[in-house]
């Protein structure tokens, strides 16, 4: 297990330097000047005002010596400064990704309890118009436009019938609790403000639901077809000989296997989650990872656009180191070498 970490762990600085990369190429290719986009029209026709702006975030040099400054930096914990904000990436990104990261939470958790439950009823019923019905509801799912969704949702639950809190995090005029995770119902429960808890997790409930709607589609699917597949084997029959309860047979012979793909599709919607939530994090004013790479990406904020890229490849690869280990708790017969 030690030697498989330490892979892993060397695999992914390897493929957090070749993101960079990356990521550095393609904003170096993206039409545009940083300088014009973020000092405006009247300041871009003073030649002094943008040479002190390329100098002062290091556009003047050759773009090897920006990308090897950059590394250099990273290495030591600095992201750069934000041309947008004028603060450090870093500062700016540990503001913002624990609220996409808390919705991206409640997000998957959500899609897990509905998709493979509703995934599991329609592999037990197949064929049937339980099957059926659910076949329909995944394909809507996976079908629908995340935004289209979030605009619907925006629309019919909040503005037209008030059903639920729209847009922010907590309601107008209430304080955010002490900051201790980042995590607006972590920490108002640290602190015991059980109303400013009870208002962060109402806000978190809409977005939640968009965002579940097309993953818990994808879950219906493939846990319909990993338990169908399950179900042809010949210990689940033996099982079902032996007179055992059908809930008995599906929970312990059947789910449990099915949970290796299960875990799988999870691992990557949950990725997903954080770098597709750009246009719902805007329809609900959500302050996550979403809107500053956004904002990043309109003012050709380089610095940003680089800080967004690592963290969302940091979480994708320990998404995948947690889901390798997990299969060896899931079905012991899987090994890790």
């Amino acid at each position: 297990m030690t030697r498989f970490l330490a892979r892993r762990l060397a695999a992914a600085v390897l493929l957090c330097v070749g993101i960079t990369l990356i990521a550095f190429v393609l904003t170096q290719l993206v039409p545009g000047d940083p300088a014009a986009a973020n000092l405006g029209q009247r300041a871009i026709g003073d030649p002094e005002a943008v040479a002190a702006f390329r100098a002062k975030y290091g556009l003047d040099q050759p773009l090897p010596v920006q990308y090897l400054t950059y590394i250099g930096n990273v290495l030591q914990g600095n992201l750069g400064m934000s041309q947008q904000s004028h603060r450090p990436v870093a500062q700016d990104l540990a503001e913002y990704v624990p609220a996409t990261i808390e919705l991206a939470i409640f997000a998957i958790v959500l899609s897990l309890l509905v998709g493979v439950a509703l995934g599991v009823v329609a592999a037990v019923n197949r064929d049937r118009w339980p099957d059926q019905v659910l076949r329909v509801v995944s394909l809507g799912g996976v079908s629908m436009p995340t935004f289209w969704v979030a605009l619907v949702a925006f629309y019919l639950l909040f503005f037209k019938f008030g059903l639920l809190p729209g847009g922010g995090r907590l309601d107008p005029g209430m304080t955010p609790p002490p900051y201790a995770t980042g995590f607006y119902t972590v920490d108002a429960a640290l602190a015991g403000q059980w109303d400013v808890l009870a208002s962060a997790a109402g806000h978190l409930v809409l977005p939640s639901l968009v965002l579940a709607v097309y993953t818990v589609g994808m879950l219906m699917r493939f846990t319909r077809a990993s338990v169908l597949e399950i179900l042809g084997n010949d210990y689940v029959r033996a099982a079902r000989a032996k007179g055992l309860p059908e809930r008995v047979v599906i929970m312990r012979h059947v789910l449990r296997p099915a949970m290796v793909a299960i875990i799988t599709v999870a691992g990557v919607a949950f990725g997903s989650l954080l770098s597709g939530a750009v246009l719902v994090e805007n329809i609900f004013s959500w302050p996550g990872l979403g809107q500053y790479a956004y904002r990043s990406a309109v003012n050709l904020d380089l610095p940003g656009i680089m800080g967004v890229s690592i963290v969302v490849a940091a979480v994708y690869i320990l998404i995948n180191l947690l889901v390798d280990l997990l299969y060896g708790v899931i079905d012991p017969r899987i090994r890790l070498t």
